[in-house]
């Protein structure tokens, strides 16, 4: 069950000179390269509000944006995801690539992207996709497959005629701007290297982040 990391070239600090989305995006277009499956796939973590108290909550999705504010993805609002992150709009991401022995976690506030933001990614998705969304209440029970399939064909023929299907009520994208930033590199004996920046919530400059080199 044990893996020996190590061989490529140690995380250094200076490595984040020029920021934290310059080196994920290396490490997500790497991943691709090595030809990795979804290798912008992503561990999104929320919290639920229950009677008990607060309860973690997550889930892989796949990040369709990245820039320097920070990474988003795309629900259904009213999905399990959508209502914790309403109620408690802060989470924690992690892409993580065993294969090259890397990972990268992403924590800070959420909140959702502008209307024109989601209408341009949605215009961009499959129409089986589209279709998908407007079939499924995301997250909610329901009786069997056939009651989704039959869903499914109901808007199917809805949309027949329809060129461009509109966005459905109540989905669309959510932003994760990081506050911190820690990037994970696998070594020998366990030694990891783990580098954190915390960045300036005034800021997007790399020179206004601290970075920390972090003990395995």
């Amino acid at each position: 069950m044990r893996v020996e990391y190590g061989g490529d070239p140690d995380l250094d600090e200076s490595w984040l000179a020029g920021g934290w989305e310059p080196l994920l995006r290396e490490w997500i277009e790497a991943a691709t390269a090595a030809g990795i499956a979804e290798p912008n796939a992503m561990v999104l973590a929320t919290v639920e509000i229950t009677s008990a108290g607060p309860r973690p909550a997550a889930r892989t999705v796949l990040c369709k944006g990245l820039s320097p504010e920070g990474v988003t993805f795309y629900t259904n609002y009213e999905s399990g995801k959508g209502l914790q992150l309403a109620a408690t709009p802060y989470a924690a991401a992690t892409f993580v690539w065993p294969a090259l022995h890397r990972q990268v976690g992403l924590r800070g506030p959420v909140s959702p992207v502008p209307p024109e933001v989601t209408a341009i990614y949605w215009r961009s998705r499959p129409r089986n996709s589209q279709l998908g969304a407007w079939a499924s209440q995301q997250s909610r029970p329901i009786a069997g497959r056939d009651q989704l399939d039959r869903a499914l064909a109901e808007v199917t023929r809805r949309f027949a005629d329809v060129e461009q299907i509109p966005v459905p009520a109540g989905w669309g994208g959510f932003l994760l701007r990081p506050e911190q930033v820690e990037f994970w590199q696998g070594r020998r004996s366990r030694l990891h290297n783990r580098i954190r920046m915390t960045l300036d919530p005034g800021s997007t400059e790399p020179s206004a982040a601290k970075i920390e080199r972090l003990q395995p």
